[in-house]
């Protein structure tokens, strides 16, 4: 296992995580291994880059709800805009996305 440093409670405390809602998905057109979220964090629709394309379809993630760092500082991958992150499990060779276990209103703060 992969050990990391412990970190004060402040610092886990600055991480923004919000319930998101995926309103659109879609490959990206240069990278065989990312995706293009728009997802819906309740006050605001943003869109994230993320690295799940051989693990999930994107017609499949439309709908679902999914667990986001919301206030991660925007980056430009592959040339496009990602203002946020996804969690995700690695369980082996698979990627399992973390969700709550019922529906939760967009925006939702995890704590």
């Amino acid at each position: 296992m992969d050990e990391k440093p412990t970190v004060p409670y402040a610092h886990f405390a600055q991480l923004d995580l919000r319930v998101a809602t995926i309103v659109a998905a879609r490959e990206h057109p240069g990278a065989d291994k990312l995706l293009l979220l728009e997802i819906d964090v309740g006050d605001v629709r943003k869109q994230i880059v993320a690295g799940i394309r051989a693990h999930y379809r994107a017609e499949e993630l439309v709908g679902r709800q999914i667990v986001v760092v919301n206030n991660l500082e925007p980056a430009v991958i592959r040339g496009e805009s990602s203002s946020g992150m996804l969690l995700a499990a690695t369980d082996g060779a698979a990627v399992v996305l973390l969700q709550p276990d019922r529906q939760c209103q967009a925006g939702a703060r995890i704590k």
